[in-house]
């Protein structure tokens, strides 16, 4: 990626949207623009985990106006994520499918332990570089992300579903600060937080950070009150505490650096900080500039340059599941030749064809890692694996679509009913089923004399062909082969296999 290039980064909050726009200087993001609204699409979450017509609504204004900023960009060059309430949103989708054309980009809803990855990053690369031992702590509107880390490198992830709505709906919901409600709000959040205790003990870390909205907020307070600047302590805490009970009321609330929209949500956020500090015993923390947005942008570096960390976590999930790597080499380069024959068609939208390729390779890398559950429905157990795994640098969309291409790849198609009617993952699910039919003897496949494409004159039927050598040498190939045409019938789309001459067989 050149200097001088700009990335864009949105994150979905619980309780704000925020737009970073930076441009690259020398291996550093230099910011452009800073965009943030409070939507609190939290409160709009029901005890049903449905999300609210209004919450939506203020959801999609402001990523409408997102929008207008964002003109000209690239897809490579944007990235928007979205975290605890669009993770637990049963009507997510509903959201997601308007916001996105709204937006003019894709948005991922990323896993809880990603979410803390990017955190980490974000906060890291916007400090000194140094071999202290890092907690970073990011107290979101509907989640708590800690992180434990060396370096550029995070070793221990959680997310916990407390955070700063979340609280303040459930402790403070009537505005009104008193000791019982702090009280039962902190016993509440250290029971949510106790196994933290184990996983990031007081010797494992030098320095404690924490990132973004109730830490940001709180340092803020403290450094107008006098305090020192982006340090908050116990006493501070104390302080601030007494403050909140004192005003009574949200409404009352008069403190400098405690901006409007912040005040409801104070008191749960407050409340969750300080059973951090107790719970972890604390002293004292650090408030970072760096925050999830910033880990957004440094990561769209590195799948730009190579760095993928997914293609690095496929590998590792496949070894931890004894992936035969020989297998799956020999269906990663068979599929990719057969992708290859219908890429340029006007099915594939081209500025996807690079993502949809590693997406392809993925999938062929990992399509046996079920075996080691079941043999016989193996690529069941794979789809279950990828649905239900934390895999650092994935989204849960992104997850999704590789677990219905591994239960797909073999077996009847009517299960992907849903997924078929989208002409991309058609073509990645038809090119993977005939590498695998073509390597199902577990060497290497002859291809020669073999091609993939589209039918002419159809945007719906494609053509696998032959020479009638080919089929003579390869009997059982040719029978998968047929039998795959058959497969594919009663679907959408379909395949014909014909010899060179154009005969079909």
């Amino acid at each position: 990626m050149q200097n001088g290039q700009l990335l864009a980064a949105i994150d979905l909050g619980s309780n704000s949207f925020r737009l970073e726009i930076g441009v690259l200087e020398h291996g550093h993001i230099r910011r452009v623009e800073y965009l943030k609204e409070t939507v609190r699409q939290g409160n709009g979450l029901d005890a049903e985990r449905m999300l609210s017509q209004e919450a939506m609504v203020r959801g999609w204004d402001c990523l409408a106006r997102f929008s207008e900023r964002l003109s000209g960009f690239g897809t490579k060059h944007v990235r928007a994520v979205a975290t605890q309430t669009l993770r637990e949103a049963k009507n997510r989708e509903e959201f997601l499918s308007h916001a996105e054309k709204l937006l003019g980009f894709p948005i991922e809803v990323i896993p809880g332990r990603e979410e803390a990855r990017l955190i980490y990053s974000g906060v890291v690369n916007l400090l000194p570089q140094s071999e202290e031992k890092r907690l970073v702590v990011d107290i979101g509107g509907r989640s708590t992300e800690v992180i434990l880390g060396k370096g550029f490198k995070p070793q221990t992830l959680e997310s916990y579903r407390v955070g700063s709505v979340k609280w303040s709906m459930k402790y403070f919901a009537d505005g009104q600060f008193t000791p019982l409600a702090f009280d039962r709000a902190e016993v509440a959040a250290k029971a949510v937080l106790d196994e933290a205790l184990a996983l990031y003990p007081q010797n494992s870390w030098d320095v404690a950070y924490g990132s973004s909205g109730t830490i940001g907020a709180v340092a803020d307070v403290l450094q107008a009150a006098g305090w020192t600047e982006d340090v908050i302590t116990r006493d501070g805490l104390v302080w601030l505490k007494e403050k909140l009970i004192k005003a009574g009321r949200t409404d009352s609330l008069r403190l400098e650096g405690v901006k409007e929209d912040r005040k409801p949500v104070i008191g749960g956020g407050l409340a969750v900080l300080c059973a951090l500090f107790d719970l972890m015993q604390i002293d004292t923390m650090n408030a970072a500039q760096g925050a999830l947005r910033h880990g957004v942008l440094y990561d769209l570096l590195q799948r730009e340059d190579d760095t993928d960390l997914r293609s690095t976590m496929v590998l590792a999930l496949g070894n931890r599941f004894t992936v035969d790597s020989a297998q799956a080499a020999r269906v990663q380069k068979t599929s990719l030749a057969l992708f290859k024959g219908v890429q340029d068609t006007p099915l594939i939208e081209q500025s996807r064809v690079a993502r949809l390729v590693k997406k392809l390779s993925w999938a062929s890398h990992l399509l046996e890692i079920g075996t080691r559950i079941s043999h016989s429905d193996f690529h069941k157990h794979g789809a279950y694996i990828l649905d239900n795994a934390d895999l650092p640098g994935f989204s849960m969309p992104e997850l999704h679509r590789l677990s219905q291409l591994i239960l797909g790849h073999r077996g009847k198609l009517k299960k992907l009913e849903l997924e078929l009617k989208n002409a991309e993952f058609a073509v990645q699910l038809m090119s993977l089923r005939i590498a695998a039919i073509l390597c199902h003897a577990r060497r290497e496949p002859d291809l020669k004399g073999v091609s993939f494409k589209l039918a002419d004159n159809s945007n719906t039927s494609f053509v696998i062909q032959c020479k009638k050598s080919w089929i003579q040498q390869w009997p059982q190939s040719a029978h998968l082969l047929r039998e795959e045409c058959i497969a594919w019938q009663k679907t959408p789309w379909q395949l014909e296999f014909v010899e060179v001459n154009g005969k079909t067989i």
